[in-house]
């Protein structure tokens, strides 16, 4: 077994990215650490490494235990790499994704500046906390 493999051919390997295209774009995309630096497809993984990966809105932390470069059913991942992400960016996940519509009357066209800035303070100032409790049940129709 080699010493060490490319960084997208081993997340891809982890199950991290569905293709290797999708792992490559990623690692030029800035999404994928390697030590807490960014880096390109091509850099060599070792045992020890640690990886972050940006997925959305949260980032997944890993340690390399074990070298691959052949993609493995889900149940062997734990053997390979170590999942650190913290409980705090798996919420990330979990967390409602609520889109915030402004109405718009039709024929009014594309928002002005003035309507975007309106806009972006309405979103700086959104609080979900300040909805009732039972506001993201389905039965609440």
């Amino acid at each position: 077994m080699a010493d060490s493999v490319r960084l997208d051919k081993y997340v891809w390997a982890i199950r991290q990215f569905k293709t290797r295209s999708e792992a490559t774009d990623a690692c030029n995309g800035n999404k994928v650490q390697l030590n807490g630096a960014p880096a390109k497809p091509s850099k060599p993984v070792k045992v020890g490494d640690m990886l972050a990966i940006r997925k959305g809105s949260a980032q997944f932390t890993f340690k390399v235990l074990q070298l691959t470069e052949t993609r493995m059913g889900a149940k062997l991942v734990p053997e390979f790499a170590e999942n650190l992400t913290p409980e705090s960016e798996m919420e990330k996940l979990r967390a409602p994704h609520e889109t915030f519509f402004v109405q718009r009357d039709r024929g009014m066209g594309r928002p002005t500046k003035k309507d975007r800035r309106e806009m972006d303070t309405l979103w700086a100032n959104f609080d979900p906390s300040d909805l009732p409790d039972d506001y993201f049940d389905d039965d609440n129709d």
